[in-house]
């Protein structure tokens, strides 16, 4: 079916009134916006409780929808207060929720059956298996993670049939969103919390085989460019695509004005069988307000050359080109961009850490003769700035010039919405009806929303003498609406005669008319609304008095045969490809153990053969660590019930952060769930009180997973090729790991589907707090190992195993660790 331009939206980002603003006026259908610290941009100003009826009420006058993004991980003691806000966001007439949080999801449908939910991105969803795992919670969209390219969504699409977002301007998260841990490991601020630290933006030093790989001014090997879809508009219509979303609640009004107008003029370049793509122009103002580069990001498929340039972490706007030339004055270029005084540049001299130099154009030369104007692409041009601002000492030819600044494009951006004027009018058709002796009546239609209202006139119509009340009379004194959001396209004159009213009634009819509909367009939605107990399904029970034990994921074979040497009974292998995993099931079924496989952490479309290899293997359990996994695993067994079927453990990466969250894997078929990695330790504990810990399991000791990313590191930098098709399989060579700025190296670590996890270089350890943890009844406690030889594997075995046995304390393990191992050990994020 052809698609029409209703059945597209355009969402804007606004991180506070001016940006709001300036969504709606520059062309927006919908706008998103956080409210108080429920989202992921609390660093924006973002908008308080108080806010929302106005917010909502500005928005529907413009009939732009408002979603609220609720797109955090929500903590036990948080669940009333967010209860509170989703039942302000439903009072306001709020569109929509964006929420990450499955507990959450599950909350707001116990409240109401019909308030819409829109499922983030930051719940990872990036396959069809995963969306349709979100149709028991009656979610009206879902936001595709980043990394689905165009055949991706479309399938989705086709299979889920469920209303797709994606995002199609902005910055690019390296990890997939939901799974990022840095911030959280290195500084307690959880991107799962909106409080990323942007660690994916430093320097990195890139170590092959333990040493040093010279990168020359390549050191930002984790920072990508930003997206710009906007030329491939059409093929993102053709793919199914709702909603075309805009990021950037973090950025500035003229942000916000110059991108919405630039994809508006897109969308409607294209339903109009115009040539949607942009020109020159607007390419270039696009780079302008925001730009490190644009990209397609994966939209088009991987490529992790175009993705990751590696010199610049940071806007640099409008490439002019590069010096030819230090004068006494300034510096000769090229002009690959048009430029003017009164301009923003800096000097790139590759090394973004220091002070750079640059500062506002004072003037413009050719062959030493002042030039008036805007110098243009092509043209030679010496290029001075303020005597005082720089020190062309520090300037030398070679070097790249940006233009980060244009106070001429800023200021007609901000003429959009700086202005007293409705940011847009609306037609509306008048019924005019009477005859002599009654009132006149007009029915008012407001087309856009098909609301009608009715007025009539206080005194009746009389027998005109002259000049009685003809279209062009009705016409004039009715379409008197400057100022208001309306104008007159229509007049349906229905009266008998020749009648005639004073004006003064008939301005009376239009100002209450207008004033009604502008009041029925700011009506708040009416949602259903139950009084919910958000605590009334916690497990209260007295917690079972279970043995505890461990249980050991490796991801070598030579560990998994270490820890068959032992005691233990679970082992889980977790190898960087599955074809390995067939001798980690011989050892451990050899041992007389119990195995579980692990499916990778992102799911894809066409990617279940994974999840037939593993089966195939017959394990014990497996450890599932996507929603797309395990509504997968679910549905096989619910169709084969008669068989023999592994248990299914639920990972970290599903997000576990309250009991509501937990009962929902449970109850959806999980027999155990590990909570999330974003939980400090009265969290964590919070957690355990209101749950089922027999059916918990807790990590303890661990490399923490801090990026997952489908960006290929060893692919970007040890190959000539941009993807697993012609990289080389370096990853199979070597073993890459990042050095920080403190001189820590991080490993980096492929899965089967070349995705890369780079872990923390220092062990976490939660040793400290086992006393606790079995008190409340957790009888599994898992340790992770990743680069530990066989002998290293079992002394920390035997050191935690002797903690759960009460023969040392949590303490005592803490000090051997941080005694033995090289780097020392961490508490990570439980103490934060």
């Amino acid at each position: 079916m052809k698609r029409q331009i209703e059945d597209i939206e355009l969402l804007a980002p606004a991180g506070n009134w001016v940006c709001m603003k300036a969504a709606v006026a520059n062309g927006a259908d919908a706008v998103y916006f956080g409210v108080d610290k429920f989202n992921a941009r609390v660093r924006a100003k973002n908008f308080t409780i108080e806010d929302l009826p106005e917010v909502m009420s500005f928005l529907h006058t413009y009939g732009v929808k408002g979603f609220v993004t609720f797109n955090i991980l929500v903590f036990e003691d948080e669940l009333e207060a967010a209860k509170q806000l989703v039942e302000a966001c439903m009072d306001a007439g709020v569109d929509a929720l964006i929420v990450q949080d499955l507990g959450l999801v599950k909350m707001i449908r116990d409240i109401s059956p019909d308030f819409p939910i829109h499922g983030s991105t930051q719940m990872t969803i990036t396959s069809p298996e995963a969306a349709e795992f979100t149709k028991s919670y009656d979610m009206e969209r879902i936001v595709l993670g980043r990394e689905n390219n165009l055949k991706h969504i479309q399938r989705i699409g086709e299979e889920a049939k469920l209303p797709m977002e994606v995002f199609v301007h902005g910055a690019l998260c390296v990890s997939y969103s939901g799974q990022c841990l840095t911030s959280e490991m290195w500084g307690g601020r959880s991107a799962n919390r909106g409080e990323c630290a942007q660690a994916c933006r430093l320097p990195y030093d890139m170590m092959v085989d333990g040493e040093h790989q010279p990168m020359g001014d390549v050191t930002y090997l984790l920072s990508p460019k930003d997206l710009a879809a906007i030329e491939i508009v059409p093929e993102l219509i053709a793919a199914g695509v709702t909603s075309f979303k805009i990021e950037g609640r973090l950025k500035s009004p003229e942000y916000v004005a110059n991108v919405v107008s630039k994809y508006r003029k897109a969308i409607d370049r294209y339903f109009k069988g115009q040539n949607a793509k942009p020109n020159k122009h607007e390419m270039r103002e696009l780079q302008q307000s925001f730009s490190r580069g644009f990209t397609f990001g994966f939209l088009k498929g991987t490529n992790n050359k175009q993705l990751v340039e590696g010199t610049f972490p940071k806007s640099r706007g409008v490439f002019l080109g590069d010096v030819k030339q230090v004068t006494k004055r300034g510096v000769v270029c090229k002009l690959e961009a048009p430029l003017k005084r009164g301009d923003g540049i800096v000097y790139d001299a590759g090394d973004p850490t220091k002070d750079e130099e640059g500062g506002r154009i004072y003037d413009l030369r050719v062959d030493g003769v002042k030039f008036e104007g805007e110098a243009r692409e092509g043209q030679w041009i010496e290029i001075i700035l303020g005597r005082n601002d720089i020190n062309l000492q520090r300037v030398h030819v070679g070097e790249r010039i940006w233009k980060t600044n244009d106070p001429k494009l800023d200021k007609t951006l901000r003429e959009t919405f700086e202005t007293e004027k409705p940011y847009h009018i609306f037609p509306l058709e008048v019924k005019v009806c009477g005859k002599e002796g009654e009132p006149l009546t007009a029915e008012f239609t407001d087309i856009k929303t098909k609301h009608k209202v009715t007025v009539q006139t206080d005194r009746d119509l009389e027998k005109a003498i002259k000049r009685p009340l003809e279209d062009e009379i009705l016409q004039d004194q009715l379409g008197r609406m400057g100022g208001t959001i309306f104008y007159l396209e229509k007049v349906i004159n229905h009266l008998q005669g020749q009648v005639i009213v004073p004006i003064k009634e008939l301005n009376k009819v239009r100002r209450e008319a207008v004033e009604q509909l502008v009041k029925s367009r700011q009506k708040p939605i009416i949602y259903t609304k139950r009084e919910v107990d958000v605590y009334a399904d916690a497990f209260m029970k007295q917690k079972p008095a279970n043995q505890p034990n461990l249980v050991i994921l490796c991801r070598s074979l030579e560990q998994v045969q270490a820890v068959c040497e032992t005691h233990i009974e679970w082992i889980y292998a977790d190898f960087e490809f599955i074809k390995q995993y067939p001798a980690a099931v011989e050892s451990v079924r050899k041992a007389g153990k119990k195995i579980a496989l692990t499916t990778p952490r992102i799911h894809m479309p066409g990617e279940t053969g994974y999840f037939n290899h593993i089966l195939r293997l017959s394990p014990d359990a497996v450890l599932l660590r996507n929603t797309g996994a395990v509504y997968d695993f679910i549905k096989r067994k619910e169709q084969n019930p008669t068989e023999v079927f592994p248990q299914m453990f639920g990972d970290f990466s599903l997000n576990m952060a309250n009991h509501k969250t937990i009962a929902l894997f449970l109850n959806s078929g999980l027999d155990r769930c590990t909570p999330s990695y974003d939980l400090n330790i009265q969290q964590m504990m919070d957690l355990l009180n209101k749950t089922d810990t027999s059916k918990l399991e807790v990590v303890i000791h661990q490399h923490l997973p801090m990026y997952h990313t489908e960006h290929c590191v060893y692919c970007t930098f040890l190959s000539e090729g941009t993807d697993y098709t012609n990289c080389g399989r370096p990853c199979e060579e070597h073993r890459v790991s990042l050095r920080d700025r403190i001189g820590m190296s991080h490993p980096v670590r492929v899965d089967e589907g070349c995705r890369n996890t780079v872990y923390n270089a220092i062990e976490q350890s939660g040793a400290e707090y086992l006393k606790h943890f079995m008190k409340s009844g957790v009888s599994n406690f898992r340790i992770e190992f990743l680069e530990e030889s066989a002998d290293k594997v079992k002394e920390v075995i035997t050191l935690y195993d002797k903690a759960i046995k009460g023969e040392i304390s949590g303490t005592e393990v803490w000090r051997t660790l941080k005694a033995t191992n090289q780097l020392g050990v961490t508490r990570g994020q439980l103490t934060k």
